[in-house]
């Protein structure tokens, strides 16, 4: 990581790699990495066939953007969308959403959650294992 006052330039190899059966998140940019408390921000890729199923995060709103790949989501129990590469999706706070890889290769997003916060949770699932910044 490089400390330019007092912003910050992050890589993945910079923080956590966060893996589910899913899938994987490196988040770039949290209060743990770069220390802001405003806006938390991260890639997320999804296996084939598999998504982070219906949750809602009751303090903040989150941003997905579609970077490669294809997917369906589902957002405020509304029947899914397909989405690819260029889609971005608005969940606002408490509002249940469910992104699904539909693909046959990675889904690649990026995420990011307004004010930061809400991705500290995804650290305390007990299915996750966590490896450690500069171990991946």
């Amino acid at each position: 990581m490089h400390k330019l006052g007092q912003g910050a330039i992050t890589t993945e190899k910079d923080v956590d790699q966060i893996i589910f059966d899913w899938g994987k998140i490196h988040f770039l940019s949290d209060e743990n990495v770069t220390g802001s408390k405003s806006i938390s921000f991260g890639t997320v890729v999804l296996e084939p066939g598999k998504g982070h199923v219906r949750h809602n995060h009751p303090d903040a709103d989150e941003i997905i953007y579609f970077v490669s790949g294809e997917g369906e989501q589902m957002v405020d129990d509304h029947p899914p969308v397909k989405c690819e590469a260029g889609a971005c999706v608005w969940i606002p706070k408490a509002v249940y959403h469910s992104t699904i890889n539909t693909g046959s290769g990675p889904l690649l997003l990026v995420v990011a959650y307004v004010p930061a916060g809400s991705e500290q949770a995804l650290r305390q699932d007990p299915a996750v294992t966590i490896i450690p910044a500069g171990q991946h």
